[in-house]
């Protein structure tokens, strides 16, 4: 499905890609699918999430070792400036590394924000010094758009926006209503205004819910993975809120492709903020996941309520429009392909996920 989005795209020599957070969830997948076409890759990650040592390994493996690795904090400019300054020929700077859950952003605030807004203006400045050929591809958030509770209703039992029947589109205002959307949107208007003042070529791409393999999903983030990663293993969860908040899914794997596509187009994405996501079409609520766990295993999963999480959004779903549009891109793995690729691969690989999160423990004595 990749090479399908993807052709036509690589009629040209390999493409050199910088990417931060390259050992995380969306960063290995991204490493693992350009260094199959034979592209150039630079990974900078500090590995302090779980799972980014074992996907560093498995990447390794995978690859044979042919890409290179800095082990590099991007709140650390020096280190930024350095790496990137051995790297001036690249084509594409990725830029994934952050601090990824807003529960974490309302605990640790300022670590947040020195990693999400001061790290990515670490990365403009470095690649505005150091690689003004590449195009700079910023990961951020839906969380820049706020709860948006003005219009939602339950809708088949699902919350659902009445009055965007498509999903939210980029003309959405954007309101931050955590810590973590504070971070991640004034690292966004930093990407997007060094296109302005700099001429840096730069995109943000507003990520909806991605999921797949390699997931080391936790409560705090992750919850496709987590939930089902919980229900394969026998593990109680909690689900925060009613339970139908409504979220549109994007694999992996589409994703990757949307990143290729922005690095093979970047004078006709640059300066701009896109939406990404799996759109209505790959909608689910979090009590519609559940029934489809109950229903693939074949029994009732153990979980408790509690009050919805400060920050939490009852519906996004996003407008894809501008980057079907912009660079003929669309999701191509619904969401029933996606979930049951998960599933297989998590019921493999879910006792290596446990240790990785700390819940093996929890495990052992179900």
């Amino acid at each position: 499905m990749l090479a399908e989005q993807t052709r036509g795209v690589r009629a040209r020599p390999p493409m050199k890609w910088v990417i931060t957070g390259a050992a995380g969830f969306i960063g290995c997948n991204t490493v693992a699918a350009l260094r199959r076409d034979g592209e150039d890759v630079v990974g900078i990650d500090d590995l302090s999430r779980p799972g980014t040592g074992r996907n560093l390994a498995w990447l390794d493996q995978l690859t044979g070792g042919g890409w290179t690795f800095e082990r590099c904090d991007v709140r650390d400019s020096a280190e930024v400036e350095r790496v990137l300054s051995a790297h001036r020929d690249a084509d594409a700077v990725l830029h994934l590394a952050a601090q990824v859950a807003v529960t974490t952003s309302i605990r640790e605030p300022r670590r947040d924000f020195e990693i999400n807004a001061l790290g990515t203006l670490n990365v403009c400045e470095a690649a505005r010094r150091h690689t003004p050929g590449a195009l700079l591809i910023n990961a951020s958030t839906n969380k820049v758009y706020g709860t948006r509770d003005r219009n939602i209703e339950l809708v088949d039992g699902r919350w659902w926006d009445v009055a965007a029947p498509a999903g939210v589109d980029e003309s959405a205002p954007l309101e931050f209503h955590s810590p973590y959307a504070c971070s991640k949107g004034a690292g966004e208007q930093y990407v997007l205004d060094y296109a302005r003042t700099f001429g840096v070529r730069s995109v943000s791409l507003r990520q909806s819910c991605i999921y797949g393999l390699r997931q080391f999903g936790i409560e705090d983030q992750g919850w496709i993975a987590w939930l089902m990663t919980a229900a394969i293993a026998g593990l109680p969860f909690t689900i925060y809120g009613d339970g139908r908040q409504v979220r549109d899914a994007l694999f992996v794997d589409d994703l990757v492709a949307l990143y290729r596509a922005c690095a093979a187009s970047p004078d006709r994405v640059s300066g701009m903020a896109i939406n990404v996501g799996g759109g209505p079409s790959n909608a689910l609520s979090v009590i519609d996941l559940v029934a489809h766990l109950e229903e693939r295993l074949g029994r009732l999963l153990h979980y408790e309520r509690a009050d919805a999480r400060p920050g939490d959004q009852r519906f996004f779903v996003a407008d894809t429009t501008l980057a079907s549009r912009v660079l003929d891109w669309k999701p191509t793995v619904s969401l029933e392909t996606g979930l049951d690729r998960l599933q297989d691969w998590l019921e493999t690989h879910v006792n290596e996920v446990l240790e990785a999160v700390g819940a093996a423990d929890r495990a052992a004595t179900r």
